[in-house]
């Protein structure tokens, strides 16, 4: 960790850590601390070569500073800016995904529908031919039923021609009966 360097004419060194100072000051917050800074060493020391020396140090000194935090935070930032990148790719996709599987369930949808459709048309079509084939079953056995009426009209009718042909027969036997016993 680094730290900072400050002393005053009367203060001894004292360290100060990066955490103590104030978190990631803006630049024109930091040229105004820093040109304080050199105010401060130039007012109170005199203006012999040591303290110029000692100022072209701290001048330095925050300079390589701010340097630092200056690409620490555009490191920060282009950290947060890939991570925005990332997590937008990230939605776009789950975005393309969530479309695909839409698209995929309205047509599972459709063709379920169309089935259903399809299949109470067929329920519809076998009732319809189901009663088509029970009034064909029924009109076969009323054809059937009036076959065989006709049929027993036919067998009646001849049995009252031979029965009217016998009763002719037994009646001309009795008259000859009746001649042969006078």
């Amino acid at each position: 960790m680094s730290s900072l360097l400050s002393q005053n004419k009367d203060e001894p060194l004292v360290r100060k850590s990066l955490s103590d100072s104030c978190p990631a000051p803006s630049a024109a917050n930091t040229r105004s601390l820093r040109h304080e800074r050199l105010l401060r060493l130039d007012s109170s020391s005199s203006s012999d070569v040591s303290n110029v020396t000692s100022t072209n140090l701290a001048e330095s000194y925050f300079l390589r500073r701010e340097n630092r935090l200056s690409a620490k935070k555009r490191a920060e930032e282009e950290k947060m800016n890939s991570d925005y990148k990332k997590m937008y790719e990230k939605a776009l996709a789950t975005n393309e995904r969530l479309k695909f599987r839409l698209e995929t369930s309205k047509q599972d949808l459709a063709t379920v529908q169309d089935q259903l459709q399809r299949a109470q048309k067929g329920k519809q079509d076998d009732c319809n031919v189901n009663m088509l084939e029970a009034e064909k079953k029924e009109s076969w056995s009323l054809k059937k039923k009036i076959s065989d009426m006709e049929e027993q009209l036919k067998v009646k009718a001849e049995l009252k021609l031979e029965n009217q042909r016998l009763k002719d027969e037994n009646g001309a036997l009795i008259r000859v009966i009746t001649k042969l016993s006078k």
